[in-house]
């Protein structure tokens, strides 16, 4: 059984390769379900699927330098810009295909934490059309 463990994810928002600063990258999609049950189905419910959607959930180490995350992350606040997500950084391949679309900036939290906590972001972007797979 092959088992994987993350140590190297790869995330780029905007042409913006984000490694450095990221702890977390999660991409999730799903399919509505459309209720099409009906006096046919024998007691039984029937969905199809309807309108796709993903969202791509981030956790950052904040950084406030020049040229850094906050930099350059404000701008974009409102924007649909591109993303790419791989498991590893090395090259899109079948044993590490890349995940890529649109998201919504549509938020952005520069300061978040208690006393004593490190310096992180959490947010979670809406795509805006296809997420596609890729393996090269």
């Amino acid at each position: 059984m092959p088992k994987m463990v993350l140590l190297a994810q790869y995330l780029s928002i905007n042409a913006n390769v984000l490694n450095t600063f990221t702890k977390k990258a999660e991409v999730s999609v799903e399919v509505e379900d459309k209720d099409v049950t009906n006096y046919a189905s024998a007691g039984w419910k029937e969905v199809i699927g309807g309108l796709k959607s993903g969202e791509l959930a981030c956790e950052f180490l904040q950084d406030f330098a020049a040229s850094q995350l906050d930099s350059l992350m404000w701008p974009l606040l409102g924007t649909v810009v591109p993303f790419e997500v791989r498991a590893d950084q090395g090259a899109a391949s079948a044993t590490n295909p890349k995940f890529t679309g649109s998201i919504l900036i549509k938020g952005w939290n520069p300061i978040e934490g208690s006393v004593g906590d490190e310096a992180t972001v959490g947010l979670t972007f809406p795509t805006s059309g296809a997420v596609t797979r890729a393996i090269v």
